[in-house]
């Protein structure tokens, strides 16, 4: 009998109504937590078998006390965290500098307790492009709200026009373990979607990938026993055989080896 497949949960991207000025109906009145499918076919893409874990929102019919996130970390094999709105400045200290850049304080809060209770069960995280300022904050570390307002000098690392098809180039950083997953490969090209960048590194944490434009951090890792690390670009956009931008599936296939080792 063949042992079972491995089961990555991914944290929900969430959806409330009530944004002013667009008016919706039908099932755009309710929350919504969702997982996009390029996330889920990139988990499936590994043979592993992709969990969405739900959210406790203000007005969810269930509390926080009925929904045991412990429960999830035993059950499950690793933890994903997707990509989404910003991280609240107010979870590192500093107050929105435009009221665009607000974040989502409630999926900070449900995406925090879910990181604490894989953690503290051994199981190993990983996060997409949000979830590695959300990692860094979770830590101990700072954002820049905006790159564009707070570094102008850098590069444009989004274009919303473009979405997952704007890139540049980044940079691995000698003797880390994403440079050994690619070895031979100093550089390469990424897609980006972000506006928001780490500013102040976390404690404990590697810098794996950099952005040699404006040295934009792209890549970390947690220097404690266990697996945390994170990409700021998305590797479920990657076209699978696609020669002239970054191959993600070594950094799939790491993760998810991580995870089959703990549950082993």
């Amino acid at each position: 009998m063949s042992a079972r497949p491995l089961l990555i949960g991914i944290s929900s991207r969430i959806y409330m109504p009530g944004v002013p000025g667009i008016k919706v109906d039908g099932i755009w009145t309710k929350n919504l937590h969702y997982l996009e499918q390029s996330v889920a076919h990139w988990v499936l893409s590994g043979h592993a078998m992709a969990v969405m874990v739900p959210a406790v929102t203000r007005d969810s019919i269930v509390t926080r006390s009925d929904l045991d996130l412990d429960d999830y970390a035993a059950t499950l094999d690793g933890l994903l965290l997707q990509g989404g709105n910003d991280v609240a400045p107010e979870a590192y200290g500093e107050s929105p500098l435009h009221p665009d850049w607000a974040g989502d304080r409630v999926r900070d809060e449900y995406e925090m307790e879910l990181i604490d209770a894989f953690v503290r069960a051994g199981k190993p995280v990983f996060g997409i492009c949000r979830g590695l300022q959300l990692l860094n904050v979770m830590f101990g570390g700072t954002l820049l709200q905006d790159i564009a307002t707070q570094r102008p000098e850098s590069l444009a690392h989004r274009d919303g026009s473009a979405f997952e098809r704007h890139f540049h180039p980044v940079q691995l950083v000698p003797g880390t373990r994403l440079a050994r997953l690619y070895a031979g490969t100093q550089q390469g090209v990424v897609n980006s979607l972000h506006h928001q960048a780490i500013k102040d590194l976390a404690a404990g944490f590697t810098v794996e990938a950099l952005c040699p434009s404006d040295g934009t951090i792209e890549a970390i890792r947690r220097n404690t026993p266990g697996y945390i690390a994170a990409v700021q670009w998305h590797p479920e956009f990657h076209t699978p055989g696609d020669p002239d931008h970054f191959d993600d599936t070594p950094l799939l296939n790491d993760f998810l080896e991580a995870c089959r080792a703990t549950r082993g």
